[in-house]
């Protein structure tokens, strides 16, 4: 793990109990993320995507401990979180906040906005009344909002000013890593540009380090460093968003890219669609989990795992075609 790496996950593996049979007679495992490896440089922000069901909420919820691993390890700058007993971890989670989707499903809706943002300040630092009442204004003045809304209960702020009130309170403590899971999804298209313009600005002011899971591959290109795509609980690929934008080598990368408008019309991508559905984590394929929809499959990728192939500095794919190109490269090299 090198000296800028905040978050090392290694080998994490998530499963969650389903029923299964006649009336959910019997119960049945789901593995939804497995072996799933990855590094978050401090500062940067590394943006996840995938489509639905592929492990993006999981993996967020995992390094939360909102769910437990059933194997694996969570670095946070060296200190595996999965080991931390419930004292060790409450101290932890001032240094690890996460924003949700919907910002109304957060907020207690029995409650006014100055309580909410106080919440994490009066359980985890001694302050006045006055000092707890001045960081408050002063977060939320951070966000765009004025004391004013201190009064407001949740049901009287727009979506906009919900995911607000959310921010203010994930800052609250001055974490070093911010898990956002889907955080403008269910804005109208011009508070998701204002918000995005605002986590740039906290994350300036705060030298935050993100986590920024979307289905939106535009919002990904645009506030990303670095980009992992997801499939059926397994990283497919994984660089700088500069090399995967222009270059992607997984052939559901290149599906889910040839989508996104293109500034350039002589760009030459052209659009890929992909024939049937996501399968089942309950019965994932063997071999590649994407050898069901790929349009370049090999009978190899039906009963083969493929390996991670790096083609850049930092920037590898998972995929058999890869093999394929290695092979040719050396035998240039060979010759």
């Amino acid at each position: 793990m090198s000296g800028d790496t905040l978050i090392d996950i290694r080998g994490l593996t998530v499963e969650y109990k389903t029923s299964a049979g006649l009336l959910g007679s019997r119960s049945q495992r789901t593995r939804v993320l497995e072996d799933f490896s990855l590094q978050l440089e401090r500062g940067a922000t590394l943006g996840v995507v995938g489509e639905s069901g592929c492990g993006k909420s999981t993996l967020a919820n995992s390094m939360m401990r909102f769910v437990e691993p059933i194997a694996g390890q969570i670095f946070f700058e060296g200190r595996d979180i999965l080991a931390l007993d419930r004292r060790e971890l409450r101290g932890q989670r001032r240094q690890m906040q996460i924003v949700f989707q919907n910002p109304f499903s957060s907020l207690n809706p029995r409650l006014r906005v100055k309580t909410i943002v106080a919440e994490p300040l009066i359980t985890h630092l001694d302050l006045t009344p006055a000092q707890l009442e001045e960081r408050i204004i002063e977060l939320l003045s951070e966000v765009g909002l004025n004391e004013a809304f201190m009064r407001r209960f949740p049901h009287e702020l727009s979506g906009g000013q919900a995911q607000r009130v959310a921010l203010a309170r994930a800052v609250a403590l001055n974490p070093k890593l911010l898990i956002l899971d889907e955080p403008t999804s269910a804005l109208d298209v011009s508070v998701q540009a204002q918000i995005v313009n605002l986590l740039g600005k906290l994350q300036r002011d705060h030298q935050l380090t993100y986590l920024f899971i979307s289905h939106s591959l535009a919002l990904v290109q645009h506030i990303s460093d670095y980009i992992a795509v997801l499939y059926l609980g397994e990283v497919v690929e994984y660089g700088r968003q500069a090399d995967i934008t222009r270059a992607p080598r997984h052939p559901y990368t290149r599906a889910l890219f040839s989508s996104t408008p293109q500034p350039d019309p002589e760009s030459g991508r052209e659009r890929i669609i992909l024939e049937g559905t996501v399968p089942s984590p309950k019965d994932p394929p063997g071999g590649c989990r994407f050898h069901t929809r790929c349009p370049q499959v090999m009978e190899l990728c039906r009963h083969k795992k493929p390996k991670a192939h790096a083609t850049e500095a930092g920037h590898w794919a998972t995929c058999h075609l890869l093999d394929a190109e290695l092979e040719s490269l050396q035998g240039v090299d060979a010759s």
